[in-house]
């Protein structure tokens, strides 16, 4: 027969010497009213938001909207070479609506600014723009040109920039990657 370590007398003083310790070390904290239990719904909300930003992070979905020959390395993207997939950047989507990620590629003209407009507005929320390219970022070559802007973030809020003339696609992938960074809260913005 095996020897119990504690017998029930034993166990009990140990356990109020634990009781009153604990009970010693709180009295100088205030607890809130429901400091150990946790509503089923915050537990809910905090689990949902973490799944969701990883989602969101895990699964972009970008825009086919190549406007001049940045156009090309755009498509380059979608290749096999690149493997844009692996990454977690799915397949190009032809209407603003199964999108949340607009890649504009090549100028703008003040002509077509209403239309960028729209197609940013019609997509789903939360949404992201990458301005791909010198025209995009800053008017390229064409920046004292009377009908193109200056870069798309005179229209539309611009989350990541690509620069080059015409940048790779390995930019691209770059610039997705610094955009999954930023949904995931590794990244803070700095607002001034």
């Amino acid at each position: 027969m095996e020897d119990k370590p504690y017998d029930e007398v034993q166990f009990a003083n140990a356990r109020q010497e634990m009781e009153k310790l604990a009970f010693d070390s709180l009295k100088g904290r205030k607890l809130p009213v429901n400091a150990v239990f946790a509503k089923l719904s915050d537990v809910t909300k905090a689990i949902a938001s973490g799944t969701v930003t990883w989602g969101r992070k895990n699964s972009l979905w970008p825009m086919q909207f190549g406007l001049a020959c940045c156009a090309m390395e755009l498509l380059d993207f979608g290749s096999a070479r690149v493997d844009a997939e692996r990454g977690g950047y799915l397949l190009f989507r032809g209407t603003p609506r199964q999108t949340d990620v607009m890649i504009v590629a090549g100028w703008v003209t003040k002509a077509m600014i209403p239309e960028v407009k729209r197609l940013y507005e019609q997509m789903a929320e939360p949404r992201y723009v990458i301005a791909y390219g010198e025209c995009a970022t800053c008017g390229g070559p064409w920046w004292e040109s009377y009908n193109i802007i200056k870069g798309i973030d005179q229209v539309l809020p611009v989350d990541v920039y690509v620069a080059g003339c015409p940048p790779r696609p390995e930019n691209l992938f770059g610039a997705l990657m610094k955009l999954q960074e930023k949904i995931g809260g590794k990244i803070v913005e700095n607002k001034l």
